[in-house]
């Protein structure tokens, strides 16, 4: 627990020193004064990305040196690389669940090799799905995210109700070859902010 609390601690002190300074989001060289954000935007964007640093710090330390992560405007952007798949979305998801999180692209790499009967297969369902949700009027299609690995599809997003959500699933559990469904999907309601 200690040791927690001071990688923590620690992550924190790094990440304050960058407050007002000539590093920031945008890289060296741009001040707070340039950025086109609200000072609030900045502040709510500073505290998701330092909350969501800190709960992957306590995850795995690893994912301090492997993973990034910034924040613009309530939409999250990762990028890095891990071993397997799984620590992907496992990272995704605890990204989505950051409170006030609009949007989360995922540019982090995976190290490990993958069969190409397998992933054809995973392409397959991932295309089936994104195409099912896409002819679904009742979906905002655009507000997930889907991945899937070994049969097993993750579906990340914001649905607008509870009845886009459970559309969402019908139409997962529609397509033959997927073994299991794995969904993390937030209303809009719930939201700390709410979309544009």
């Amino acid at each position: 627990m200690k040791k927690n609390f001071l990688i923590l601690f620690f992550l924190l002190f790094l990440n304050s020193c960058v407050g007002s300074s000539t590093s920031g989001v945008f890289g060296t060289g741009v001040s707070v004064a340039l950025d086109p954000r609200t000072l609030g935007t900045q502040i709510d964007d500073s505290i998701m990305q330092k909350n969501l640093l800190a709960r992957l710090a306590l995850t795995e330390k690893k994912y301090l040196i492997k993973v990034s992560v910034k924040v613009l405007d309530g939409r999250i952007f990762l990028g890095g690389k891990v071993e397997e798949p799984e620590e992907k979305l496992k990272i995704t998801k605890m990204a989505w669940e950051t409170k006030g999180a609009r949007s989360v692209k995922n540019n982090i790499a995976i190290k490990k090799k993958f069969s190409i009967k397998n992933t054809a297969i995973d392409v397959l369902i991932t295309s089936q799905l994104r195409t099912a949700l896409i002819l679904n009027k009742n979906v905002k299609s655009a507000n997930f995210n889907i991945d899937t690995i070994n049969q097993k599809t993750y579906v990340f997003g914001i649905a607008y109700t509870e009845n886009e959500k459970k559309e969402i699933i019908q139409e997962a559990k529609q397509i033959v070859d997927l073994k299991e469904l794995v969904t993390s999907i937030l209303l809009v309601s719930d939201l700390s902010r709410q979309k544009d």
